[in-house]
């Protein structure tokens, strides 16, 4: 067993103080049977966040900062032939504009269905067909796009983007000079689309955009028996919502790392990945005389501190 958790800190102090009153028993029991392995370091600032980077190496892909191909792997799961094409994942967005910058809103907040998101597609497909991309709709918040000119163009994760100022994550790259003018027409012609009227009729956010992620050509994918990717802080922890993602990571310590730590006392193989906001660990079991495994299971652990120092 393999257990990737995503989002297990972040740097800000209000992360910093849930972590200090939240009990995680099964993970600090867990962590002293393990030992700390490989770690990824990088920082806040990264295209490709600690656990894009660290399920990549999971399943053998390799690229530069925010240059995994995660475009061409999520098409392949929606049943795309991706070919020997370079794609990239467009993302139907809500940009909130405030006084002093513009701010990305999760995806997953517009709660756009199949029949709403197909249609936004139709309504923007002849921009970029103009310009020579081939255009497929995946699933109601990921469509693919594929051209030439996103062979080696490194962008932004929307989990780095969201809730943030969008300007400070904008490709600054040659090839994305095409990407910003189809921003800005798209936003042009959502504008005045009957959806938009719709939605904000209904008091749900419009669609007013795209963010363009996770470029270039399929890779071979590793077999990775035994991987669970947990996602369940993701949600509350771009939201700020820190009484929410304490409560999450209760329900992780109980679920998925009780069961790696059973695992683990079975004497099965486990190991453990965990992802900050900068970094990644992964903890696993080594071979270790009788005495050294006697003392770990008695050494102190401290899980907030090692949570906050991701």
């Amino acid at each position: 067993m393999h257990l990737l958790i995503p989002h297990a800190s972040s740097l800000s102090e209000a992360c910093t103080q849930t972590l200090k009153d939240l009990q995680l028993p099964h993970l600090t029991q867990l962590l002293r049977r393990l030992s700390p392995t490989e770690r990824n370091e990088s920082d806040e600032y990264s295209l490709s966040p600690p656990h894009e980077r660290a399920l990549a190496q999971a399943l053998g892909f390799a690229g530069p900062d925010g240059g995994l191909p995660w475009a061409a792997y999520l098409a392949a799961r929606d049943g795309v032939e991706t070919q020997d094409l370079c794609w990239g994942l467009l993302t139907p967005m809500h940009w909130h504009v405030g006084a002093d910058h513009v701010t990305m809103v999760d995806p997953q907040a517009l709660q756009l269905d199949e029949a709403e998101s197909r249609e936004l597609l139709e309504a923007v497909r002849p921009l970029f067909e103009s310009e020579g991309w081939l255009l497929i709709y995946g699933a109601p918040t990921r469509w693919y796009g594929a051209h030439e000119s996103l062979a080696d163009l490194p962008t932004a994760s929307p989990d780095r983007v969201i809730g943030r100022n969008v300007d400070l994550w904008m490709p600054d790259h040659p090839q994305a000079r095409l990407v910003r003018r189809l921003q800005n027409e798209v936003q042009m012609l959502l504008y005045t689309h009957p959806c938009t009227d719709r939605r904000v009729e209904q008091g749900r956010l419009p669609v007013n955009t795209f963010w363009l992620s996770g470029c270039g050509p399929s890779q071979p994918e590793r077999p990775t028996p035994g991987l669970v990717v947990d996602e369940r802080l993701r949600d509350p922890l771009l939201a700020g919502d820190w009484p929410a993602w304490a409560e999450a990571w209760r329900s992780l310590d109980a679920g998925p790392v009780r069961e790696a730590l059973l695992a683990s006392q079975r004497g099965e193989p486990v190991s453990v990945t965990l992802c900050g906001e900068r970094h990644w660990q992964r903890f696993e079991r080594v071979s270790r005389h009788w005495l050294e495994r006697l003392r770990a299971r008695f050494r102190a652990v401290d899980t907030a501190a090692l949570l906050c120092g991701l």
